[in-house]
């Protein structure tokens, strides 16, 4: 309306000089959204283990992530306890109504409101409430994972913050990011992961492989079971909201990492919006702020995937045009 008013009284409208496709990916700064980033990432520790606890282990875990729907994020079916092949629930984080929406095969639904004073111990409480209504029963260990926090779900009233426009924002990057991936995604032949988002790090990530095997890492199962195939990963990490000392990933980035890393990958040239190889975390970093910013979003991250790509590939002497779609 105000729009319209001024041009109807001749004055002209304000202009936002941002690059138009800019301003529709939103902020993501983690000293804006730390709290809601910590307690949704617990909401997410929670569902997850669920997810984990009733499904059979695939390589690389990729039984375990979460997948982006148009409306949150969804763990897909799952076999409820006891009755494999006979029934399956599905858990959804909706960002839109801010509600986990929880379903089974006959038809039900229930929902746990996200509401801005919700604490984790509370949000487990009542997810099991009502997981028992529908005759779902699962255990779970209650300490999270890849964070430093030994305070059970049960226990937990120090998370309590839920802000839904923060919420949101996540999402609106999310939803973005997803799409680009799968367009990146269905460029190459060979074994490739969906685009998957693990809950144990929050970060949505597509990996593709050559189909060689490797000696598994050393360290705990998760890692071994995870890199025990060449492969070259490309994700999305909203931040380290949790207290890292390096300053540098504080905030969003998208990151490029090959296993085994390959020599002379730190010297390779990724010349895009201020792409670096971050030495601690041995993987190449662009800044999520650099590219929203950017003229055209979507296709800076897919200069950098492709890129980051190239230089694991090539200097780990994969058969790249055997793996290419063309």
């Amino acid at each position: 309306m105000a729009t319209m008013h001024s041009q109807l009284d001749g004055r002209a409208p304000a202009l936002d000089r941002r690059p138009a496709r800019a301003m529709s990916w939103p902020a993501l700064h983690i000293d804006r959204w730390r709290e809601t980033y910590r307690t949704l990432h617990l909401y997410a520790q929670i569902v997850g283990k669920i997810k984990l606890a009733q499904t059979p282990k695939t390589n690389q875990w990729w039984n375990v992530p979460f997948y982006v729907s148009t409306r949150g994020l969804r763990t897909g079916p799952v076999p409820q306890p006891g009755l494999v092949g006979e029934r399956t629930f599905e858990m959804a984080f909706d960002f839109i109504r801010h509600e986990l929406e929880i379903s089974d095969c006959d038809g039900r639904v229930r929902t746990l409101a996200l509401v801005p004073a919700l604490p984790v111990s509370d949000f487990y409480r009542e997810l099991n409430r009502i997981l028992v209504g529908l005759g779902i029963e699962v255990a779970i260990r209650q300490t999270a994972c890849g964070i430093p926090m030994t305070m059970p779900f049960s226990r937990d009233s120090e998370h309590h913050t839920y802000l839904p426009d923060d919420a949101a924002a996540f999402f609106q990057v999310l939803r973005r990011v997803a799409s680009v991936l799968e367009t990146f995604r269905s460029r190459f032949r060979g074994k490739c992961s969906p685009v998957q988002f693990f809950w144990g790090q929050f970060d949505l990530v597509v990996t593709r492989f050559n189909g060689w095997r490797i000696p598994s890492p050393p360290g705990p199962r998760v890692l071994r079971d995870r890199y025990d195939e060449e492969s070259i990963s490309f994700g999305f990490w909203p931040g380290d909201a949790w207290g890292s000392s390096d300053q540098r990933a504080l905030d969003a980035v998208f990151y490029s990492h090959t296993v085994p890393e390959p020599a002379g990958l730190t010297k390779y040239p990724v010349d895009v919006g201020g792409a670096y190889f971050d030495e601690k975390r041995r993987e190449f970093l662009l800044p999520y702020e650099r590219v929203r910013t950017s003229a055209d979003p979507a296709h800076m991250i897919l200069q950098f995937a492709e890129g980051t790509y190239d230089a694991g590939a090539s200097l780990a002497g994969w058969n790249r045009g055997e793996l290419a779609y063309p």
